[in-house]
């Protein structure tokens, strides 16, 4: 493994490298989209031969990005096809994510790729021994703002044109909720600027982002707040839970629960967040807090999960009613740190 700050090899790797392909994680979020589909008009603009292969489908709302359609969906493509390119590559790119075992389906290949492995990621606790280069910091607001980064300290800041700027925007303003958290350094507000300077609208691609849901997912998100939502006041708790059947009730499609978490954190003293979601042979759990609660000690210990201070994520293999109730008994050990008033000194 490489030091992450050593530019001079990334950019020796970059001027050897033929084939290059930028990977993300499995259910990728606008952050994993955005951040590959800058990365790949840069890259493209350079000359290099890339392709963007990533574990599944992304939502619908993030479609009107730039070549878009150009990404290549490893659950969907011929095997032989993804599988190739991923053998065949010079460089891959991991990017927005810390280990391999986030790749589903595609872990074996990219594992077994003779290529060089660059991670540029922004969670905690990278498996450096998977990468050959790491440039990874957990101080950073997304992964974007690190490929933004990246790009620069390599010399390809040039070739940022308006649609990898637009794409770049879109992983900073997701994965900060709207400059809502995770943005309390100059730099992310600097390159936003430098976005905005490369002719991006960042109004109408905030309405592209945010307003552009369909009539399913509102109602789901309304139905799921006024029937399926738990509010434990003496722990300063809140659990959404939805069954297969809640999904299938409002046709649900991949991304429609995105954010849903974060909506109980606006109620007041309400410092933990949960959603319980039921795949086919597990609940998937994510957990968002405010302040310096941190969650991802929680899903690390309890729930094989992990993620960052106050957004994780982790796996359950019990019951819907099993999980909720396994959290129940977990809470008390956490209720005094839990008890606290939001204030200037407790914000991030």
């Amino acid at each position: 493994m490489i030091n992450s700050i050593d530019f001079t090899k990334y950019n020796e790797l970059l001027s050897n490298s033929g084939s290059i392909i930028i990977t993300t994680h499995f259910n990728p979020d606008g952050d994993a989209v955005g951040s590959a589909l800058a990365l790949y008009h840069v890259l493209k603009g350079g000359g290099f031969e890339v392709s963007v292969i990533i574990p599944n489908r992304f939502p619908d709302f993030l479609g009107w990005m730039s070549d878009n359609e150009k990404i290549i969906i490893f659950e969907e493509a011929k095997n032989s096809r993804a599988k190739l390119l991923i053998e065949k590559a010079d460089v891959i790119f991991c990017l927005d994510y810390n280990a391999l075992k986030r790749i589903g389906k595609m872990e074996e290949p990219v594992r077994a790729a003779e290529g060089f492995k660059v991670l540029i990621d922004h969670h905690p606790n990278p498996q450096l021994n998977e990468f050959q280069l790491v440039y990874s910091f957990t101080s950073a607001s997304s992964t974007a703002e690190l490929v933004c980064k990246f790009i620069e300290q390599t010399g390809l800041k040039h070739l940022i044109n308006k649609e990898a700027a637009e794409c770049l925007y879109a992983g900073i303003i997701t994965d900060t909720g709207s400059f809502s958290f995770s943005c309390n350094s100059a730099i992310t507000y600097q390159i936003m600027a430098m976005l905005i300077e490369k002719g991006i609208d960042a109004e109408n691609l905030h309405r592209l982002i945010y307003d552009n849901f369909s009539e399913s997912r509102i109602r789901l998100l309304g139905f799921a707040l006024s029937q399926k939502m738990l509010v434990l006041p003496e722990f300063h708790c809140a659990i959404i839970w939805l069954t297969k059947q809640d999904l299938d009730n409002f046709n649900y499609q991949i991304g429609d629960s995105e954010g849903l978490v974060n909506y109980p954190l606006s109620i007041k003293e309400i410092n933990l967040s949960l959603l319980l979601t039921e795949k086919e042979n597990l609940i998937r759990i994510s957990f968002r807090s405010k302040g310096k609660f941190a969650v991802n000690q929680i899903a690390k210990e309890y729930f094989e999960g992990g993620g960052h201070a106050n957004a994780a994520g982790g796996n359950s293999y019990l019951s819907m009613e099993a999980t909720i109730n396994k959290f129940k008994e977990i809470l008390p050990k956490f209720k005094q740190n839990l008890n606290y008033i939001i204030s200037k000194e407790n914000t991030i």
